[in-house]
């Protein structure tokens, strides 16, 4: 893959609501899981506990149901994916489709290793969360649309302004956020530098 295909300038979809603070990364794949070699499966495993009885019955919870099946850009609140610092989270919310995630405060590594798979984490304030659950509550077909280069979110007609470090922007617009893909676009000057190594 190249870095022009890894450029991350828009994501626009349906958005999924998911109320609660302190939703720690347990919650979202929980520890049981994390024994599986690779991370294919992940997507099936995002919010299991909270999605499914013992026996396999679906309870009540954003994910299932069929209104918001197909959104791409998931709304949190406070806090969320605190607790352990397993890659597998990102990995889930990745792999399940859920391509950005917006919400008012993350925790620091949840956020680096959504960053290392290209998902944009975007911070909003209370009252500019709580106004889109709202709406994505009561209008699920709404659209959302991220622009990552102007730093604006459009939930319908409703316009909201964020900003992110222009480190993680810069990645994410350029295209150099995923670490493998970099050094593969520079193999030739690895191994230049290798060459020049004492040891």
């Amino acid at each position: 893959m190249s870095l022009t295909e890894n450029k991350i300038l828009t994501i626009e979809g349906r958005g999924i609501p998911l109320e609660g603070n302190d939703i720690d990364t347990d919650q979202v794949v929980p520890a049981r899981f994390l024994k599986e070699i690779t991370f294919k499966n992940m997507g099936d495993y995002l919010f299991y506990d909270a999605r499914f009885e013992e026996d396999g019955s679906l309870k009540e919870h954003p994910l299932n149901e069929t209104k918001f099946k197909e959104g791409k850009i998931l709304f949190v609140q406070e806090n969320f994916g605190c607790g352990s610092s397993r890659e597998h989270a990102a990995q889930a919310i990745k792999r399940y489709g859920i391509e950005a995630v917006v919400g008012i405060s993350f925790s620091e590594i949840f956020a680096g290793n959504c960053k290392s798979l290209g998902i944009p984490i975007i911070q909003l304030d209370k009252s500019q969360i709580s106004e889109i659950l709202g709406a994505v509550n009561e209008f699920p077909t709404i659209i959302c649309a991220l622009n990552i280069k102007n730093g604006t979110l459009s939930v319908g007609a409703r316009e909201f302004s964020f900003s992110m470090t222009p480190a993680l922007k810069a990645s994410l617009v350029g295209g150099t956020w995923d670490a493998l893909t970099l050094l593969q676009n520079n193999e030739k000057k690895t191994n230049n530098l290798e060459s020049l190594l004492p040891y």
